[in-house]
């Protein structure tokens, strides 16, 4: 009996069977600490975005995205006219540069003179003043006929018609740059001076597009 054998088993020898020996696990504290991490991860990621999106709002970055993108919405055809009616709605000629005549096409006497005496008194240069010519005498049902070059058409009949409410504009192929008043059956009076200073105000300064045309 050897030494090593424990006292009582009389020397006999025993062996182990069976196919199942103990495994080393690993403790269930790292996984813990694995998920812990990834989860922490995951949160500073969330919060560094969510800090992003603030800093975009706040500086700026954002509103001048959105109006980046609703410029580009805008067809360029369309932005190039806004501009450009803009434009020559300022170089509208002021009523000191025009030189009107007045012509009275009606049987009422003195409208003529009174009518010239009140765009005088409005700025607006005065020519010839008196009848109507005989195209045009007691055949005016309107208010009145406004008349000019060709050229006018633009500029300075905007600026005329702003006096008289209703008067119909039209051309003809004089040379010089005056123009024409003549009074209609339907005249009453010349728009007042505070509407006609707003009239010529809108055309001069147009007023900025609503909301919903302001993107284009």
């Amino acid at each position: 009996m050897s030494m090593l054998t424990p006292p009582g088993m009389g020397g006999k020898k025993y062996r182990i069977t069976g196919d199942r020996y103990p495994r080393m696990r690993r403790p269930r504290h790292r996984r813990r600490i694995v998920l812990s991490l990834v989860a922490a991860a995951c949160a500073l990621g969330l919060a560094g975005w969510g800090t992003l999106q603030l800093i975009d709002v706040f500086g700026g970055r954002s509103n001048t995205a959105h109006a980046t993108q609703d410029k580009q919405k805008c067809p360029d055809g369309a932005e190039a006219d806004a501009a450009q009616a803009k434009t020559a709605a300022r170089k509208l000629p002021a009523p000191g540069t025009l030189t009107v005549n007045v012509f009275n096409a009606t049987p009422r006497s003195g409208l003529a003179k009174r009518t010239a005496d009140e765009l005088q008194k409005r700025g607006f240069k005065i020519g010839k003043v008196g009848n109507a010519p005989a195209a045009y005498d007691k055949k005016i049902k309107g208010a009145g006929i406004l008349l000019g070059p060709k050229a006018a058409v633009d500029g300075p009949l905007k600026v005329l018609a702003t006096q008289l409410t209703g008067a119909q504009q039209k051309t003809d192929t004089r040379k010089g740059a005056e123009l024409d008043l003549i009074i209609g059956d339907g005249f009453k009076a010349l728009a007042t001076q505070q509407a006609a200073t707003k009239s010529l105000s809108l055309l001069t300064h147009p007023s900025p597009a609503p909301a919903d045309d302001a993107k284009c």
